[in-house]
């Protein structure tokens, strides 16, 4: 009787853990999708991408999962700079 009663018990706690664990595991899967929409609909970037990719651009080469290092690119290489127009804009003038 005993041995039954405890199987039941386990029983009744691996089901409960795992209710929890989907129950949570939802919860964030609603969450990240609301955020997501959120930040479709505003124009910003997902806080959490904004998160990893700030974390991404000041951690050191080695530790990027690809090993790669960043090369710089070409037009940065050439030292070249490039300038703009500058254009005089009236505002607020009175046409007469």
């Amino acid at each position: 009787m005993s041995q039954v009663f405890r199987f039941m018990l386990k029983l009744v706690f691996a089901l409960s853990a795992a209710v929890l664990a989907a129950g949570v595991l939802l919860f964030a899967l609603i969450a990240v999708a609301v955020g997501l929409l959120i930040a479709l609909a505003t124009g910003r970037k997902f806080a959490p991408a904004m998160a990893f990719s700030r974390f991404q651009q000041f951690s050191r080469p080695g530790m990027r999962p690809a090993g790669g290092v960043r090369r710089p690119s070409p037009r940065a290489a050439s030292g070249q700079v490039v300038d703009v127009e500058v254009r005089e804009i009236a505002v607020g003038r009175p046409h007469s």
